[in-house]
C-alpha cells in the first residue's frame, strides 16, 4: 500500500499549505482528499507535487505492507 504520510511532513517542513499546492500546481481539493486518504492518484500528480515541493518521490510517498 502506498501512503502519503511523508507528504504532510515535507509540506510542513517547507511551509507549504494545501492551498498553496492547489495554486502552485493545479491540484484540486478532490485530489488532496485522495492523498489524505492514501487513495490512488495519477503519476502526473506525484510529478507535480515533487516539482512544487522541490523534493524526491521518497520525500512524499512510501510503500508499506498491509
Amino acid at each position: 500500500m502506498i501512503v502519503f504520510d511523508k507528504l504532510w511532513v515535507t509540506m510542513k517542513a517547507k511551509g507549504v499549505s494545501t492551498y498553496a499546492l492547489r495554486e502552485r500546481c493545479g491540484i484540486d481539493s478532490k485530489t488532496v482528499r485522495r492523498l489524505r486518504a492514501n487513495e490512488n492518484v495519477e503519476t502526473k500528480t506525484l510529478d507535480k507535487l515533487c516539482e512544487a515541493l522541490d523534493c524526491k518521490i521518497e520525500d512524499i510517498a512510501e510503500y508499506v505492507k498491509k
